[in-house]
C-alpha cells in the first residue's frame, strides 16, 4: 500500500475544498494519508502571526473560531513526527544545497524516512530531492 504524506500547501487545498485534490483524497483510505509535524507547524505558525496582528474584536472572535476548525480538521490525518533518524536525513540533504526551502525539505525528509510519497503541487522543488517520491493531486 502506498501511503501519502500531504504537504502544507495540499493539505491547505483540501481544508478550503479544492475540487480535484478532494476528489484524491476521498480516493483514499484515511490509513493512507498523512501530514508531517512540520505542516501542523507552518498552520499554527500562520495562525499565531495573524492572530498577533489582529486589533478588531470580531476579527478576533472569527480569526479563534477558524483556528479551532484547523485544528480539528488536521486531527482527522495521521501526524508523522521528525524523529532523529528523519532529522539525520534532512541534514544530509541539507548539505547537498539542493535550493530547496528548509521546511519542505523536512517534510521530504520525513516522507522518506517511512517510505511515503510527497503529495504536492510544489513539483519543481520537491523533484530536486533525490530518491523521494512526488505526486501533484491539483492536476
Amino acid at each position: 500500500m502506498t501511503n501519502y504524506v500531504l504537504d502544507t500547501d495540499t493539505l491547505s487545498l483540501w481544508q478550503y475544498g479544492h475540487v480535484v485534490v478532494s476528489q484524491h483524497v476521498s480516493a483514499h483510505s484515511v490509513d493512507e494519508l498523512a501530514i508531517t509535524v512540520i505542516t501542523v507547524q507552518e498552520q499554527l505558525d500562520g495562525w499565531h502571526a495573524r492572530l498577533a496582528r489582529t486589533k478588531d474584536r470580531k476579527d478576533l472572535a472569527n480569526l479563534y473560531e477558524r483556528l479551532a476548525a484547523t485544528v480539528r480538521f488536521i486531527s482527522r490525518v495521521q501526524i508523522l513526527p521528525f524523529p532523529e533518524e528523519a532529522i539525520e536525513r534532512y541534514e544530509e540533504l541539507r548539505s547537498q544545497k539542493l535550493n530547496i526551502g528548509k521546511m519542505d525539505l523536512r517534510i521530504a525528509a520525513i516522507a522518506m524516512q517511512f517510505g511515503h510519497t510527497v503529495v504536492s503541487r510544489n513539483t519543481r522543488d520537491f523533484c530536486r530531492v533525490p530518491g523521494l517520491s512526488i505526486e501533484d493531486w491539483t492536476l
